[in-house]
């Protein structure tokens, strides 16, 4: 972190930006406002958004309803739309917090854990760096911050649209470094690792169709599977394991889970470590299932010739035809 308090960024990031256009400008301003607002309130104006998803026909909810019926084929649709349901209240909380976990003091925002389980994982041998991989699971961001604090650490990072000065400021706030998601910021990483250094990769994004990546079930569904953790396991020697935040209910904050990563993940055979990381995203998932970001469209790639899956209508029944239809 620099001396004025920003964050580092990886070798590769782009060169010093113009000033902020008024409406960049306007919206870091309105996320810093509601950085002053209690938590708990917070929480319960994204609890009204959830309910406001919940009731108005809208693609986040025929996307969420689509992907659990995926994934979860065995259940029936009361059960799927309840859960869909519940998942889109945890999402209004996710949007809500973000300008608090953003803007307050790490010590602030780290005060808000209450319990680590399978802390110890956490440990890395003299010389070695680890591999954390937090899906987008409860409050991913609060996940990547406690990272840092563990100690020096590089963090795989996608650049915004918008608010990315301020993702990058927050990310940064205990000292990580951001490194992009290009090929100097894939050497970047190595080189923490080959440090004894810690990196954060979300491991649930869609990679880019030129980047390296295969199919691989999730949840029986073909998704679309970065390969970038097995090379650099194998490249490095590093351990990887998953950690993830769960929201405690209430105004009971967060736990802190940390959990092995499934055999195979390092495997020299890139379909099997793909499918690896999937069956440990899916491990994390049945914690707290309805944290998880079910209305991001993680099956938008398909392999050739086959159907497209977030189309059609926005009501429940639409979109449980959509899933079965995809189904066969």
């Amino acid at each position: 972190m620099k001396p004025d308090g920003s964050a580092t960024r990886g070798p590769d990031a782009a060169p010093a930006r113009p000033p902020l256009a008024w409406h960049e400008a306007l919206l870091q301003g309105l996320m810093r406002l509601l950085a002053r607002l209690p938590l708990p309130l917070l929480h319960g104006i994204g609890v009204a958004v959830g309910w406001a998803m919940r009731l108005l026909p809208n693609r986040q909810r025929r996307n969420a309803l689509i992907n659990l019926a995926l994934c979860l084929p065995n259940q029936d649709p009361r059960t799927l739309i309840r859960l869909r349901n519940r998942h889109l209240l945890a999402l209004g909380r996710t949007y809500a917090e973000l300008a608090w976990l953003w803007v307050r003091p790490p010590a602030a925002v780290l005060g808000l854990i209450r319990e680590v389980r399978g802390g110890e994982l956490l440990q890395r041998p003299p010389g070695t760096g680890l591999i954390v991989l937090s899906p987008h699971l409860g409050a991913w961001e609060l996940a990547g911050l406690y990272l840092a604090a563990q100690g020096p650490t590089a963090i795989f990072y996608k650049p915004q649209r918008h608010l990315d000065d301020l993702i990058v400021a927050a990310r940064g706030r205990s000292g990580a470094t951001l490194a992009p998601i290009t090929a100097r910021g894939i050497r970047t990483l190595v080189a923490a690792l080959q440090r004894g250094e810690y990196v954060g990769i979300l491991p649930d994004q869609s990679p880019r169709a030129d980047k390296g990546a295969v199919f691989a079930p999730l949840f029986g569904n073909p998704a679309w599977t970065m390969v970038l953790v097995n090379r650099l396991a194998r490249r490095s020697g590093a351990r990887v394991i998953f950690m993830f935040a769960e929201r405690l209910p209430g105004r009971g904050g967060f736990r802190i889970h940390c959990r092995p990563a499934p055999t195979g993940i390092d495997s020299a055979d890139d379909g099997e470590a793909a499918a690896a990381l999937n069956r440990g995203i899916e491990q994390c998932i049945a914690c707290c299932p309805e944290q998880y970001l079910w209305a991001y469209r993680r099956f938008r790639r398909r392999p050739a010739g086959w159907p497209r899956i977030y189309t059609g209508g926005l009501g429940d029944r639409a979109a449980l035809a959509t899933a079965a239809r995809v189904r066969g």
